[in-house]
Order: C-alpha cells, then structure tokens, then sequence
C-alpha cells in the first residue's frame, strides 16, 4: 500500500450504526494522533468522540492532507450520495484512500477530480502482487490468530490490543493485518477479503513467514466458521496463519449472524472447538489460549461481568473484554 499523507479526515458517508463505520472509528481509536476531523453528510447518525464534523474545505485549510473512506458496508460499495464530497475533497487537493471493494477509479467524475487536483486515489482493499497457494509448510516462530463466532465482532481490536500489550512486556511481536482497517492502522498487510480464494492460505504465509522462535506474529481474523458469507475467507486464514494459539471473539448480544437474520451464532464452545479441529491441517499443536468479549452493547458492567465469569468457567480459559480490562491475562496464558 502506498504510505498515506497524514494527517487524516475520517469520511463517514450517511451510514446510521457504527458498526457500518467501524473503519473510521478503529483508525481514530489507534491513530488518533494522526486524525485532524471527521466529515459526513446531514444524515448520518455516527459520530466519533473528541474529533469535530468538519467540511472538505475547512479540513484543507486546517492541514488535512488524506480523505480515509472509512466505512464498512455489505460488498464493500461506493454510494452516489459519497460521490459529491470524495469530489470535493480531490478538489480541495486531498488523496483519497478508500477500503471498500469498489475501486475509486471506477467512477469518471472522481477519475476527473484526481486528474485535475492531482490527489492520489489509493485503493487499500487490493492487492495486486501475485500470490502462491499455500502449502502448508511448517514456518519458524510463533502465531496467534484471533477468530471469531461472527464478523465485526471485536478481532481486529483484539489482535492490535494483544500486540500492544505483549510490546509492553517486552516481547518480540508484530500486527499481521489482513483487513482494510487494520492495514489503515498498521500501514501494511494483505486484504485477504480481496484475494482469490486459492490463494487466501499462501497471502497468509506470506503475511507471517519463517521468523525467530521467540517471535509471535498477532494475525487479525477475519469472518466466521460460521458465516454463510465469510467462511471460506476465515478457513483460508485459518491455514495459512498456521497458528499456535487461537482467541475467539464474541459479541453477546447478537441475535443472528450479522446480515444474515436465518442463521443464528454458534455456541461458543462448538465455535472454538471447531476452530481447533480445522486449524489442526496445518499446525497439530494448535491450542485456544483466551476468549475476548465485547460488552459494548450489554446492559450494565455487572451483567457483562457476570457473563464473562460463566464463559471462564465454562470453557477453561481467561474471558476478557479486551476494551474494558485489557488482554494481560491471556497474554499470560501463551506460556
């Protein structure tokens, strides 16, 4: 991916729940400094604490150098109603990075705008690199993935606090982003969303190879095992991570799979258990080391605490919500 002009004005369209903006909130969340505002239009029902709703033209005179198109929506479309105010930001001599599956260029009044400002249009959900398949190859080092009972469920901000706490203790790690949100935060990675699907288990070889034996590579999940829609992409990674160790991600309040109101969530128990008998193709020792809840949208902190020490206690492993009291106790649990 080509390095993005900071600082960044985070583009949150019309979208009306978060989870349709968690591209933009997950780049302020841990690139907060690099965030000089947010843009939207007058119906959009978002917002992201402590960075003010500004215009294109308020945002280039303030500094902005970077349009992000941070949001998340199902296969990844550009709305018409964006059209006007990606235009705009071009013409105000902003780049554009977007993380949607549409490529920027596909659209002739943005390709105008470029031509004529000279902005970059930077289409981060692609990879354009050939890419083996993948072949199963034991790699040296060590890996964790984190894998989930839905999308959007927490995985990437797991992997990242996970990263961030293990550089606390002085370990030898690094971020492996396989989505367009975590490769905004990171600066590098594979969508692995984006990648032919025979080669989905090699992009993620690719993306944690051989390393020295005390190195963990964190590498972000994508999907579910259980999702009509994001299985195949989430078997790929599972292979290909070869991980040692696997978090699950759960969101406790779904009553259905996210777009897919006929499936509902798999029991945690039968997830993780699933997640370790595929991930054994290619690693045998693979083991879960700790499950990660987000109790965003849970009642009150007494329920989301209860509910953490029924799936302790349940499954065997340390339960966290990684926003709320950190990931330190499975951090200690990878010994």
């Amino acid at each position: 991916m080509e390095k993005l002009k900071e600082p960044y004005l985070l583009y949150l369209g019309d979208v009306s729940e978060t989870l349709s903006a968690k591209t933009s909130i997950g780049v302020a969340q841990w690139r907060r400094d690099c965030c000089i505002g947010v843009a939207k239009l007058p119906d959009c029902r978002v917002k992201v604490e402590n960075l003010d709703v500004m215009s294109m033209a308020e945002a280039a005179t303030r500094g902005a150098k970077t349009l992000i198109l941070g949001l998340a929506n199902p296969g990844g479309s550009i709305a018409a109603s964006w059209i006007p105010d990606i235009v705009e930001a071009l013409n105000q001599g902003l780049d554009v990075a977007s993380g949607l599956h549409v490529r920027l260029e596909s659209f002739p009044q943005i390709v105008e705008a470029a031509a004529k400002s000279g902005a970059r249009l930077i289409n981060v959900r692609f990879y354009d690199e050939a890419l083996p398949v993948g072949t199963g190859k034991q790699r040296s080092g060590k890996r964790l993935l984190t894998v989930g009972t839905d999308c959007s469920v927490g995985k990437m901000y797991t992997s990242l606090a996970l990263t961030q706490e293990m550089k606390k203790q002085g370990l030898n790690v690094d971020f492996r982003a396989t989505g367009q949100t975590g490769i905004l935060i990171a600066g590098s990675g594979i969508p692995v969303d984006a990648v032919i699907s025979d080669f989905i288990s090699g992009a993620a070889e690719i993306l944690s190879p051989d390393n020295e034996d005390d190195h963990w590579d964190i590498v972000e999940g994508q999907g579910s095992l259980f999702h009509p829609s994001y299985a195949g992409v989430s078997l790929g990674l599972l292979h290909g991570a070869q991980p040692d160790a696997l978090v699950l991600c759960h969101e406790p309040t779904r009553k259905h799979m996210r777009h897919r109101p006929d499936y509902k969530l798999p029991e945690l128990e039968k997830c993780l258990a699933t997640n370790i008998e595929l991930a054994k193709l290619t690693n045998p020792q693979v083991k879960a080391v700790g499950i990660a809840i987000n109790t965003s949208q849970m009642e009150n902190r007494e329920q989301a605490i209860a509910y953490m020490e029924t799936v302790e206690k349940q499954l065997g492993l340390p339960c966290v919500d990684p926003g709320v009291n950190g990931v330190a106790r499975i951090v200690r649990n990878l010994a």
